[in-house]
C-alpha cells in the first residue's frame, strides 16, 4: 500500500465497510453483533452518524481498508459529552499504521468538536486492542465479567477511557459534525491522522 488518504465517510462506502466488518462479527467475539448488517443498514448507520459524529476512512489505493467512528454512549442528555469510539482495519492492513492514522483523525475530530471524554470497549482478550488504546493514552477503567455469550462461550467486556480535554464546570453542547465541517479547524482535524506510506 503506497497511497493512504484519510476522508469522511459516504453512505457510498458502505459496501466496503461491510467486507472488513464482515469476518469480525463472523469469526471473531470482538462485536457481539451475531450477523453481519446489510449493506442497506449500513448505509443507513453511516448517514445517520454523520450530522453528529465523525466516521473515517482510510482508502489505500483507491480501496477502503479501514474505518473509524464515534457515537453516544447513552442517549440521555447528560451523557452528551461522552462518545464511544470503533475502529476496523482489513486484514491485510493490519500493522500498517493505518489503525493509529485513523484512530488519530477521530479523536482530534472529537476533540474540535467539544467532547471531553471518549470510551473504548474491548471484548477481552483483545491485545491488538487494548495495546493501541493505551498507546493513544486511554486508561482501563474496569471489567466486565462474563458480559456476552458468543460462539459458544462468555466474554468478559473493558472499558477503557481518554480525557479529551478538562471537564468545564459549565460546559457547552458539542459542536455537530456539519457545523465543524464549516471551519478552518476541519482540515486540520482529519490531517492530524495523516499517513505516510512513501
Amino acid at each position: 500500500m503506497s497511497d493512504v488518504r484519510l476522508r469522511l465517510a459516504e453512505a457510498s462506502d458502505a459496501t466496503a465497510v461491510r467486507r472488513i466488518y464482515a469476518p469480525y462479527v463472523e469469526e471473531t467475539a470482538i462485536t457481539f453483533d451475531a450477523d453481519p448488517p446489510s449493506v442497506a443498514a449500513l448505509r443507513e448507520r453511516i448517514r445517520s452518524k454523520l450530522d453528529d459524529y465523525p466516521w473515517v476512512v482510510a482508502e489505500a489505493d483507491g480501496d477502503v481498508v479501514g474505518y473509524a467512528y464515534a457515537g453516544p454512549v447513552r442517549e440521555r442528555v447528560a451523557y452528551q459529552w461522552s462518545v464511544e469510539s470503533s475502529l476496523y482495519v482489513e486484514r491485510d492492513a493490519h500493522r500498517s499504521g493505518i489503525g493509529s492514522a485513523l484512530y488519530e483523525a477521530l479523536l482530534a475530530l472529537l476533540e474540535r468538536q467539544g467532547y471531553v471524554t471518549v470510551y473504548g470497549v474491548v471484548t477481552l482478550p483483545n491485545p491488538a486492542s487494548a495495546a493501541i488504546h493505551e498507546a493513544f493514552g486511554f486508561e482501563r477503567e474496569g471489567t466486565f465479567e462474563r458480559m456476552g455469550y458468543k460462539h459458544g462461550e462468555w466474554h468478559d467486556v473493558g472499558w477503557w477511557s481518554l480525557a479529551l480535554r478538562e471537564h468545564p464546570a459549565e460546559p457547552e453542547e458539542p459542536t455537530p459534525l456539519f457545523e465543524l465541517r464549516e471551519r478552518a479547524a476541519w482540515n486540520d482535524a482529519l490531517a492530524a491522522g495523516d499517513l505516510s506510506m512513501g
